[in-house]
């Protein structure tokens, strides 16, 4: 009688290979090869010859978004802000859209790569993290990063403030994936997919906001991103142990070579770290209280306070605006001449110690 039941579900049940019961990547193959002309899985990515390939191309990609956005915050400095809820809206949701579909793609292809042959082969192997359908999925995920800057664009027009968190994690997470890219790195996988799910949800957020629906979840968004760094920075410290060790100190135990250029480890550890310290400060001073070593006047600051009281001013510092810049210089100017006794016959007062 059961099986009577199953045979009449008109799509299939989700199994090991169809992880969602229906195949995802043949409707992809579909769309992707009517823009195209030619399926995705015969994609090659050649440095030199795909769009956004070189290191020039990506710096320069990158300079002009920074130009961009500090370029139009003076432009709106004297204007009234804008009011662009309609597209607000419509840029968040087709990222989610998007993040969701690269996301059902990657894990339709991983699952059955990490249930049958294991996790290591799956982040360590060209086999198992960087097949033809992977790459693909790689360098459309990289490209994103790119269709994200517009965040900013938004948070410019609006007269938002503009944050070192935001604007250095936007263009520091392009150059992130280009360097994966170039460097084959199999375990490239492990911090797209998990971005890619912190982005589903992150953007719907946004889309739900500006629609003018309360959400009470927003702050486990930022824990969200923190528990990811820490994942990302497990599955990537951990291939680079066993990728360095096994090729420079094969006296160490390690688990055997694993797949990846070392300039790509690098950056990977550089700046997923950097992620990590950045969004636990955001979180601290957002969502948590000043923590109780920086209370009492008259007390002096404890060395490990002062490093979270700056890291967490770092999370927040507001880029400076032009005029900011120049009166900070006039400031200190200012203050040299005074020191020095040129300009005023009045007592100076003499720095503090810190």
């Amino acid at each position: 009688m059961a099986s009577d039941t199953l045979k009449t579900i008109p799509f299939p049940l989700p199994s090991l290979d169809r992880p969602f019961g229906v195949e995802i990547w043949p409707i992809f193959d579909q769309l992707f090869s009517a823009v195209r002309g030619y399926s995705p899985q015969d994609f090659k990515f050649v440095p030199g010859e795909t769009p956004m390939s070189t290191f020039s191309a990506t710096v320069t990609m990158l300079m002009t978004y920074y130009v961009a956005v500090l370029g139009g915050r003076e432009l709106m400095k004297n204007r009234a802000a804008l009011k662009l809820n309609a597209l607000f809206m419509v840029h968040n949701l087709y990222l989610t859209v998007i993040s969701g579909g690269l996301l059902a793609l990657f894990i339709e292809q991983l699952a059955p790569t990490v249930w049958k042959r294991g996790v290591f082969f799956a982040i360590c192997d060209h086999e198992g993290g960087w097949t033809p359908q992977l790459v693909i999925l790689y360098y459309l995920n990289y490209l994103t990063k790119y269709v994200e800057l517009i965040d900013t664009v938004f948070l410019v027009l609006k007269k938002k403030p503009l944050t070192f968190l935001h604007t250095y994690h936007h263009g520091a997470t392009a150059l992130l994936c280009y360097t994966q890219l170039i460097g084959l790195t199999s375990v490239s996988w492990v911090p797209i997919t998990l971005n890619l799910l912190v982005h589903v949800v992150m953007y719907w957020y946004y889309f739900q906001s500006a629609r003018g629906i309360r959400i009470w979840w927003k702050e486990w968004i930022t824990r969200l991103q923190i528990i990811q760094f820490v994942i990302d920075l497990g599955f990537v410290y951990f291939a680079s142990y066993t990728y360095f060790t096994s090729t420079y100190f094969t006296y160490v135990p390690n688990m055997g070579k694993c797949a990846g250029e070392e300039f790509a480890a690098f950056a990977g550890m550089g700046i997923l770290s950097s992620y990590l310290l950045l969004f636990i400060s955001f979180y601290a001073a957002t969502y948590k209280k000043e923590g109780q070593d920086l209370r009492g006047k008259g007390r002096r600051r404890s060395s490990t306070a002062t490093a979270r009281k700056a890291a967490i001013d770092m999370a927040h510092l507001e880029v400076p605006t032009v005029e900011s810049a120049i009166g900070h210089s006039t400031a200190v100017a200012n203050g040299n001449t005074l020191a020095n006794g040129s300009a005023s016959k009045g007592p100076v007062a003499k720095a503090r110690k810190s």
